[in-house]
């Protein structure tokens, strides 16, 4: 018997194979619940999660206020720019009070929040998480995406049934800004533990954490699957079923942080990789039959992908946008509630 009641979400790689399936298995029944138009139980009645955001978002605040709000629970959207946590208040003083206060604590800390540091941010959420004592989730930071990591897999199997030796790649791409690696490397934690063959794509100098390759390493060999890395664009699509096309930021920058670095230094040096930009020839002429195309939003349209890919019959990423919405609402459920939704 599976049981998360209480449990942190840092990094699904703290989450054994087991616990991770039957929380996509509650996603899919809490999806299966509202697309017929029903709601699931309100087993957060009366249940407050206070969601500190760091950094921006699009589809993750909406995701979990609404996740929340649907199982009865009141979201609290605490913007860290009203607080006084920029004046220098210490995280654990904040992380204790947000405690007494609410059932589970959401923390979203990456990227320019952060002076593009690599490490800072999870350094916080891990602060956060050692000193409440309700489930504190990352909703992001710059080395994990958890909650994304589930939706995205679920979408994956949904495309391609079962996944083992369905070859997944996941290359850099061209833009016109630098981005952090937490979905990247989250993806290659998720995939290499579900046994796909998963091939990562960059130029030289944009490394991954190397205790994330190696830990992609060793769950390719537990789950029967392979890892391997390539500097070639399209040696790495060549017969892929899944293709995952994103810009991150190369490991200097994300060693010495933006200010010291130069964002418009390091966005020169993308101008040399311009031909890393996904069309739809390369879907048609390299990947294998079926293709798919995700992304996990916002994409850089025209720079890491063109709108021909993204808005054709191989791209999935809408279907994996609202697939992530049901994996955050069942993180809530199975972390905050001794009964499940559904």
């Amino acid at each position: 018997m599976v049981d998360l009641y209480g449990r942190d979400f840092i990094t699904t790689q703290e989450w054994t194979i087991e616990e991770l399936e039957y929380t996509m298995e509650v996603a899919r029944k809490l999806r299966e619940t509202v697309k017929r138009g029903d709601r699931p139980k309100p087993v957060l009645d009366r249940r407050n999660f206070f969601m500190v955001f760091y950094a921006p978002s699009t589809r993750t605040r909406g995701a979990f206020e609404a996740a929340t709000a649907i199982l009865g629970g009141h979201p609290a959207f605490i913007d860290v720019s009203t607080t006084r946590i920029k004046a220098g208040e210490a995280v654990k003083d904040v992380a204790a009070m947000y405690d007494s206060y609410a059932d589970g604590i959401g923390v979203r800390i990456l990227d320019k929040a952060i002076d593009f540091v690599y490490g800072e941010g999870h350094r916080v959420i891990r602060e956060f998480a050692d000193t409440a004592k309700v489930p504190v989730i990352n909703m992001a930071c710059c080395t994990y995406h958890p909650t994304q990591g589930l939706g995205d897999m679920i979408t994956i199997q949904d495309l391609l049934g079962d996944v083992k030796g369905k070859k997944y790649t996941i290359t850099w791409a061209y833009s016109n800004q630098p981005r952090g690696r937490c979905s990247i490397q989250e993806e290659v934690l998720i995939a290499t533990r579900f046994g796909m063959d998963v091939t990562l794509a960059h130029p030289e100098g944009f490394d991954l954490d190397p205790q994330i390759i190696e830990a992609a390493r060793k769950n390719a060999k537990e789950s029967g699957g392979s890892f391997e890395i390539v500097h070639d664009f399209e040696e790495g699509l060549k017969d892929a079923n899944v293709v995952f096309p994103r810009n991150w930021a190369s490991s200097e920058f994300l060693r010495v942080g933006a200010s010291k670095f130069g964002v418009e230094r390091e966005v020169q040096t993308y101008q040399r990789y311009k031909h890393w930009c996904l069309d739809q020839h390369h879907v048609n002429d390299l990947m294998a039959k079926p293709a798919y195309v995700t992304h996990v939003l916002p994409v850089l349209r025209g720079y890491e992908a063109t709108d021909a890919v993204m808005d054709g019959p191989n791209s999935a990423i809408y279907k994996q946008a609202d697939d992530n919405f049901y994996a955050k609402m069942a993180t809530l459920a199975v972390t905050m509630s001794k009964e499940l939704p559904v």
